[in-house]
Formats: C-alpha cells, sequence, structure tokens
C-alpha cells in the first residue's frame, strides 16, 4: 500500500468514526430526552405530580355515547325499546359478529368452533339465561376468557340490539305456551288437532 492510500484509508477510517460517534450521540441525546414516565414525580407543578388531572367538566371523546347505554354487571336493566326494529338490527349484527364462534342459534357451535376453538357456553344453559344484561353487554365491551372486546367494532347501540336478540333466542327454546299472544296460541292450538284428528299425522 502506497503512503497515498494509507493517507486517504485513514481520512476514511477517522470520518467514519466519526460519523458513527455523531449517530450513537444523536440516538442517546434521544434516547436521554427530556420527559415524564407514567405516575413519575415532578417538580413543574404544585401538587408534584406529572400526570395532570382532567379539568373539569372535561368529556373524553366518545364517551358519552357509552355513557348513554351504561348498565351495571349486575343489572339487568335495558336502556332502550325492545322493538320489532330492534331485533331484526341485533339479529343482523349477531350473524355478522357472533355467530363464527356462538352459532346461528347460540348454542357454541359456530364455524370457527366447529374447526378446533374452543366452544364458547351455549347461551341456553341457565347460567346465560339467567345472566343479567349488564353482564352480557360488559363481555360484548370488554370481552371475556378467549373472546375479545367488541367496544371498537360494535357501537353501544347494536350491543343492546345483539343481547335483546340473544334473549329472544333464549326464549325461543323456553317460551311457555301461555307466555305467546293469543293469535300464535291459536295456531298452535289448531295444528296440534290436526295432528290429532284421524286423517292427521302423529
Amino acid at each position: 500500500m502506497t503512503s497515498a492510500s494509507r493517507v486517504l484509508f485513514a481520512a476514511c477510517a477517522a470520518a467514519g468514526f466519526l460519523f458513527a460517534s455523531g449517530c450513537r450521540y444523536l440516538k442517546q441525546d434521544m434516547a436521554n430526552q427530556p420527559k415524564s414516565l407514567p405516575f413519575s414525580p415532578s417538580d413543574f407543578f404544585e401538587d408534584g405530580r406529572s400526570e395532570r388531572p382532567l379539568l373539569e367538566n372535561t368529556v373524553a371523546r366518545g364517551s358519552l355515547a357509552d355513557d348513554a347505554f351504561f348498565v351495571p354487571k349486575d343489572s339487568n336493566a335495558f336502556p332502550l325499546p325492545v322493538n320489532r326494529e330492534l331485533l331484526e338490527r341485533g339479529q343482523e349484527r349477531f350473524k355478522i359478529f357472533c355467530t363464527p364462534c356462538h352459532g346461528l342459534q347460540g348454542d357454541g357451535n359456530g364455524m370457527i368452533s366447529m374447526r378446533g376453538m374452543k366452544h364458547p357456553p351455549s347461551f341456553h344453559q341457565d347460567r346465560l339465561r339467567q345472566a343479567p344484561n349488564g353482564y352480557i353487554y360488559d363481555n360484548i365491551t370488554n370481552g371475556f376468557g378467549a373472546m375479545y372486546g367488541y367496544s371498537a367494532q360494535i357501537p353501544p347501540r347494536d350491543r343492546w340490539a345483539i343481547i335483546a336478540y340473544v334473549r329472544a333466542l333464549q326464549l325461543s327454546r323456553n317460551a311457555k305456551v301461555a307466555d305467546l299472544p293469543a293469535e300464535l296460541r291459536e295456531k298452535l292450538n289448531q295444528s296440534s288437532n290436526a295432528k290429532d284428528s284421524p286423517g292427521g299425522h302423529n
């Protein structure tokens, strides 16, 4: 190696070292930047806290919608009028979000479960038939066990529509004849009489 080459090599090595040192300095400077970690003390504020309390009357974005439909977990209250429109909306949302695991009938035999995932409990078991509405709302919102929360995918009103539909599914398997409207009881009686008649099928 000639002397000129040695000089050039040394110059390149020195430049590389300076460049690497500069990068290291910048990275370290970014790592050591002034900041306050959560719950760390601070001398900047009079109360010594780095985290600031919410200003009076501050409302977090989106929280009003949740608050309007919030029901405690142990409450059986229902914050919406249950009508055909709500049930149809609940059926539609149930088919989209719930049937992959819970199945069309709510018995825990959805397609994902049938392909090897853990089966969720049937909505028709006594424990879930007797569970408060607030409990089901909380499970949809925050998740339970292997189920993720759906607060980001399902708005509060639709969560209640789904609950109304789940209650309709539960009732469909446990309804008593006396609970049916008079016109449906009459149709049921006519059907039973037709089967019991000599020409009917038993």
